[in-house]
Parts: C-alpha cells; structure tokens; sequence
C-alpha cells in the first residue's frame, strides 16, 4: 500500500505510505492518490480531506528518482508517467471538499506541487520546502511554474526556481507557501483546528467559494499543462537527466561545468556546418 485512506467523522485523511523513499512519488502511488481523493470527493459523509506523508522525516520529496531512471532507457515512456502526476494533480484541486495539507516533514519538488494544489497548509518548524530543478535535471511544471508566481510574486518565484534554496518553515511562512508554522508537537492540533472551522461552514457556499478562488491557477495550469508534459518527455533522456540522476545514484555533486563544455562543443559543431 503506497497510500492509506481513512475516514473519521467527516474527516478523511490521505496519507502517502512510502516512509523509506520520504514519500516519493512513482506510478502507483501517483494513481493510489488520484484514486484516494476520488473517493473522498465521492463520499456525501466526508467534509474536509486531509493530505500528509508517512514518518516524521518528509512529507514529500517529489518524483521517486529510481523509478526515474527508466525514462533514460524509454524517454517516451515519460508521457504517460507525467499524465499519472497530472491527473493525482487534478484530484486534489478538483476534489469538492477542503483539502488541508499537513506538511509533516521536508517538502520537495512534486511533494510542494502537491501542497499548492491544496487549500490551506500546516508545517512543522523544522522542515523546509525546495525546488530543484535546474540543480538535478528536471523542470518543475507540475504546478510550480505556473502557481509561484501567484503565491509568491514573480520575484521570489524566481528566486526559487532558479536558485532552489531551502526555504526554512519561518520563510516559508512569511512568503505564504504555508499558512501556519507550528513546533512537531502542535501540528495534529493545528490541523485539527483547521478542520474543525472548516466544517462549521456551508459545504456549498464553501465549494463555490473555491471554485472562483481558483480562477488564477485555472488559467494558468490549463495554459501550460499540455505544453510541460511534451517538453517533459522529450528532455526525459537528455545529458542533463542523465547526469543528474548520476551524480543522485553515486552520491556526488553534479558536474554543471561539463554540461556547460557539451554546449560549447555542440555549437561549435554547429557553427563549422553553417560555415
């Protein structure tokens, strides 16, 4: 089981259950969360959805990078697993109840795609949330692109994406990825307290509400989406992946400068055939 569902009272909690991997997300678990939140959507009894990872050490690291490696061998193959991280995407933002994300541990990559995806988030005091992309070799198009900008302004967004600093609980509070930071201690309570306001409200006023409040993201990941996924897996198998994922499976910083030299290279080349 990659994620555990359960329903208390009109509480539902869906939780990734890869404690070993920090919560990364492969095909199945992407699917199993999809599948999840259809659930909760379709349950009348459930009013608010809870979304956490397993353990204390991350709520999500973002794409399982084992299972990345594959796409090297059959960089279409990435088609469809992106199609996979879209539609478990999709369910949380399309889901009818309030989803609240309880950030229990580092939040990376895919793993912050899935908190912005949601409506209110708590995190701990001691975890932090990054993106990577340019720093490991993937593009962060699940959500990241096309919502920091809203959630942060563009400068920060930027910052983020092209620097991928951590962003500590304090900050990322202050910037508004978050919209509580409490010690580890707290955070059942803080969560519990969320619910509990979030169930004394009209559940459809409070549907509509966010529905209109989606309008910005909408736009945004309608635009953008279809686009991400083709560029995606054409670069799945690209010199930048490779290394990447090597320089993850042998525990060494990545060598950005003999990325750079291959550019060097290739326009030379170009540059002697148009001569």
């Amino acid at each position: 089981m990659t994620v555990a569902y359960a329903v208390d009272g009109r509480r539902a909690t869906i939780r990734l259950a890869r404690p070993a991997q920090l919560n990364a997300l492969d095909g199945p678990t992407l699917d199993a969360l999809a599948a999840r939140f259809g659930e909760a959507a379709a349950d009348d009894r459930v009013g608010v959805v809870v979304l956490t990872g397993s353990g204390e050490r991350a709520f999500c690291t973002g794409a399982d990078l084992r299972e990345q490696e594959a796409f090297l061998r059959r960089p279409h193959d990435y088609y469809a697993w992106m199609g996979r991280f879209i539609a478990a995407i999709d369910a949380i933002r399309g889901c009818p109840k309030p989803v609240v994300a309880r950030l229990n541990g580092i939040v990376v990559g895919g793993g912050n795609e899935l908190n912005l995806a949601c409506d209110l988030a708590v995190l701990v005091d001691d975890a932090y949330i990054r993106h990577v992309g340019p720093s490991h070799g993937s593009l962060p198009s699940g959500g990241a692109t096309q919502w920091l900008p809203i959630f942060l302004g563009d400068r920060r967004a930027r910052e983020m994406l092209l620097l991928n600093r951590e962003i500590p609980a304090r900050q990322a509070l202050d910037w508004g990825l978050v919209n509580r930071v409490v010690p580890r201690a707290e955070l059942d309570a803080a969560v519990d307290d969320y619910c509990a306001e979030l169930l004394a409200k009209m559940p459809e006023i409070s549907r509509a509400t966010r529905a209109q409040l989606d309008f910005w993201r909408d736009l945004s990941w309608s635009l953008t989406i279809r686009m991400a996924r083709e560029w995606l897996t054409l670069h799945a198998a690209s010199d930048e992946v490779r290394e990447g994922l090597a320089a993850f499976a042998e525990k060494r910083p990545v060598d950005y400068e003999a990325l750079r030299r291959r550019l060097e290279g290739d326009g030379a080349a170009g540059s002697e055939e148009a001569s």
